[in-house]
């Protein structure tokens, strides 16, 4: 059993950075892996990065991959993503997801808990 909550969206200017934080609350945080995804106005949800439980494991997206980074402090229950270089193209309702996955945990199928998402809206 995992609550997630993300928080850090907002408006942003193309070329800029955001940072978006997930909080898990759950015994079990440590033990799952944990993604991100984004669905884009009239489009289908889509993967944009994972983490292994430990952290030792990152997977990104192609279309993200050296403009984005994801990171966990099991300590404090929190999952980040960092996107730098934002375009337009990444404006969306950004998702975070807790699996038991693992490999890559790119697909939807693989995750059991979702946030309600926060909205990022990059401007041009």
């Amino acid at each position: 059993q995992v609550q997630l909550v993300e928080s850090g969206g907002g408006l942003v200017q193309a070329g800029y950075s955001l940072r978006l934080s997930c909080a898990a609350s759950g015994r079990t945080f440590s033990s799952y892996a944990m993604g991100w995804f984004r669905q884009a106005p009239g489009k289908e949800r889509e993967f944009v990065a994972a983490i292994s439980w430990s952290g030792g494991y990152t997977y990104y997206a192609d279309s993200v991959k050296g403009r984005f980074t994801i990171s966990r402090d099991n300590a404090k229950n929190t999952v980040l993503l960092k996107m730098n270089s934002l375009t337009p193209g990444g404006t969306a309702v950004y998702y975070c997801a807790a699996s038991y996955c693992s490999r890559s945990c790119s697909t939807m199928g693989e995750y059991d808990y979702w946030g309600q998402g926060t909205q990022v809206t990059v401007s041009s």
